[in-house]
């Protein structure tokens, strides 16, 4: 993957954003160049209500999400509604999420609820769903000298507590980022 052009789309669910590290390593790799994320106003929405759930405070969602919007400005998708009531998933509200992945032409929703994409849904509209663990794994090994490297940025920008790699590849397992983990072992001398 060398160059903007080669760079595939991804729709990012909130269930992935919501916690910290897999939105550090998401937006760390997005940055760096090696995807295009997208996702909608509900996704950052759903996304803020996960994160001031998770830290137990309102102004950390709403803080986490201006610093998203301001970082890519472009990644917003709209004009998604009309796709909705067409689509037929599992559980009707996620029904938005497909359907901003099909408006901004998305080859992959990045998320860890699996069974609410089924293949046979999303197949008509050359989408796939993905774990976190796969994507991350994927973009990494696509690219694995960018993608070290934007990691290493990553850690660098934890303070309070700092992270050292071993901590790093540890807590990535920990929130089962199983494939992640044996990827940064496999670099960490770059890490």
């Amino acid at each position: 993957m060398n160059g903007h052009a080669d760079r595939f789309t991804a729709l990012i669910d909130a269930c992935v954003l919501g916690g910290a590290l897999r939105r550090n390593m998401l937006l760390s790799l997005a940055e760096a160049g090696l995807f295009r994320p997208r996702w909608s106003a509900r996704i950052l929405l759903e996304t803020q209500k996960a994160i001031s759930q998770i830290t137990k405070g309102a102004t950390d969602g709403s803080r986490q999400r201006l610093a998203i919007e301001a970082a890519f400005p472009e990644a917003l998708v709209t004009g998604y509604e009309v796709f909705e009531s067409k689509l037929e998933l599992p559980d009707p509200d996620d029904n938005h999420v497909l359907a901003a992945a099909i408006s901004t032409s998305a080859s992959v929703i990045v998320t860890d609820n699996l069974a609410d994409f089924p293949a046979e849904v999303l197949a008509p509209h050359a989408i796939d769903a993905i774990s976190a663990d796969d994507f991350i794994a994927d973009t990494i090994e696509l690219d694995p000298s960018e993608a070290i490297l934007s990691l290493r940025r990553m850690r660098a920008r934890f303070e309070n507590p700092a992270i050292d790699v071993p901590a790093l590849i540890h807590k990535s397992e920990a929130q089962g980022l199983l494939q992640v983990a044996t990827l940064m072992s496999q670099y960490k001398a770059f890490l």
